[in-house]
């Protein structure tokens, strides 16, 4: 905590930074008196700008106007808002950890039981963001020639990205561009992030345009990113007792899809999910979107672990196979793992 501040006087410190950046225009007492949470009269609040301007955090740019925050104030605002933001990822990661182990765990008992249950092989996702938002950015520098960009998406997925620097870049200078890029950037999507914002973002870089470029860069490539997503299969001899996947080399060909998990994703994972969660589809013989599956079906369903993280669940059998309780056992597998993830969240 700042010694010089007092708790109202961060609070209305904070208040005065945060309707800066919106507005552009200097803050007076009255804007602030509206703010839910500054329960105090616009006389003290008055009076609390006053010292926050002898002690250099704001300054009255003309006569009769509101106040703007000096370099003092972003570098408290900036010093606060990293240190609560460094405290949240470390609390994420650990919190992540814990849930990452339980979760595979049941997500390999689920690939198991399903296996079991049809008699065919099976294969599942953890978890993915269905449409990824930019939750914070923190940039450190590593040393002069490389910057470190943590990226954290909605879903508190993060993403590490080191970007190399032409120029050195002073500690101010990252800090600035901490607070732009957080500004402008933070709750967005990748289609949010379009070339008028970019441009209006190099218009205000401090003349750093290029190592800007290069960190939206590095931020664009965590929305396509698949690195977290793993997959899990069970069952996958199943396919062996069932002959006519065997003709003209067909099984060594679908077995070598199952150990690949790039084309397991992209055969599983082929169609959206905005229908919503549990929603089952069936691919049959050429309908499959995998050349080495076209002689198979392919049943696929769509499981949520919660609004916008969802995961896929697949299962390959001959044309022959049963569909009915194929559905059954998927749906079944829904019910229990949302009742599973329900009292995660409870």
């Amino acid at each position: 905590m700042n010694e010089e501040l007092d708790g109202r006087k961060q609070s209305i410190l904070l208040a005065i930074i945060k309707n800066y950046l919106e507005s552009g225009e200097p803050v007076g007492s009255r804007t602030i008196s509206k703010i839910e949470g500054i329960e105090v009269s616009s006389a003290t609040i008055r009076n609390e700008m006053s010292d926050l301007e002898e002690l250099g955090y704001i300054i009255q740019p003309h006569t009769s106007a509101g106040r703007i925050p000096t370099d003092k104030g972003y570098r408290f605002y900036v010093d606060l808002m990293m240190s609560e933001k460094e405290a949240e990822i470390a609390n994420m990661k650990v919190m992540l950890d814990k849930k990452e182990h339980k979760l595979d765990t049941v997500l390999k008992e689920a690939a198991k039981l399903i296996a079991e249950n049809t008699n065919y092989a099976s294969m599942i996702t953890t978890p993915m963001i269905q449409e990824k938002k930019l939750k914070f950015i923190q940039l450190s520098a590593i040393d002069k020639t490389t910057l470190l960009v943590v990226v954290v998406l909605e879903g508190n997925l993060v993403k590490n990205k080191m970007v190399s620097l032409k120029e050195e870049l002073s500690s101010e200078t990252v800090l600035k561009l901490n607070l732009m890029l957080n500004t402008f950037l933070q709750g967005l999507n990748q289609t949010q992030i379009n070339i008028g914002l970019i441009k209006k973002m190099k218009e205000e870089s401090l003349g750093y345009t290029s190592v800007l470029s290069d960190i939206i860069d590095a931020i664009a490539e965590t929305f396509t990113e698949y690195d977290d997503v793993d997959l899990y299969t069970s069952g996958t001899t199943n396919i062996l007792k069932y002959p006519e996947l065997s003709e003209a080399g067909g099984v060594s060909n679908l077995l070598s899809v199952i150990e690949n998990k790039d084309q397991l994703r992209e055969l599983i994972c082929a169609e959206n999910v905005e229908n919503g969660n549990g929603k089952i589809q069936v691919y049959i013989g050429d309908e499959s979107p995998i050349e080495a599956t076209k002689n198979c079906s392919v049943v696929t369903a769509t499981y949520q672990l919660e609004e916008g993280v969802y995961g896929k669940i697949g299962i390959v059998g001959p044309r022959r196979m049963n569909y009915e309780k194929v559905v059954d056992s998927l749906k079944n597998l829904m019910n229990e793992l949302d009742d599973i993830f329900n009292k995660e969240r409870e």
